[in-house]
């Protein structure tokens, strides 16, 4: 449950971080007003702005799993990052839980690609769970991008 909580401030948190970043990419996009105007942008344009929202994203994570230190959702419910032997993760190590949690948004970029003409493209929704749904048939109840990297969520007793 520990780690269901902090994963919802981690998506308020990440949200943010999101937001903050759009308005700083916000113009250089040509957007001058209209609501319309984001759809309508170039797909290299959406594609740049995919890429360093991935980066931006990627540097935080990275910087805040690796070598010991934790995000503030970890530190306020009281859980941390370490490897299998229990170390903290280095660089390399938490570069590749962050690349593998994209598992779960990669299958469903290609579902909602694969279903969008047969008009059920909402089902692609459904696989942007399937790192944490793992953790529901893994028997350590690690997530999927944890059994990727070799790492895991361990809580801080009292």
């Amino acid at each position: 449950m520990r780690r269901l909580l902090a994963l919802t401030y981690e998506s308020l948190l990440l949200s943010a971080l999101i937001l903050a970043l759009g308005f700083a990419l916000l113009p250089f996009s040509g957007i001058t007003g209209s609501s319309d105007e984001f759809a309508s942008l170039e797909p290299l344009v959406r594609a740049g702005w995919f890429a360093c929202v991935f980066a931006v994203c990627g540097a935080y994570y990275v910087g805040q799993w690796s070598d010991g230190r934790r995000t503030l959702p970890m530190k306020a419910w009281r859980l941390y990052l370490q490897t299998i032997s229990g170390t903290p993760p280095p660089v390399p190590q938490a570069t590749l839980r962050y690349l593998a949690w994209w598992v779960g948004p990669t299958i469903a970029i290609g579902m909602w690609i694969l279903l969008k003409p047969y008009g059920h493209e909402r089902w692609a929704f459904c696989a942007l769970t399937f790192n944490y749904a793992w953790a529901l048939f893994d028997p350590d109840h690690s997530f999927l991008h944890d059994r990727i990297a070799g790492t895991r969520i361990a809580t801080i007793s009292r």
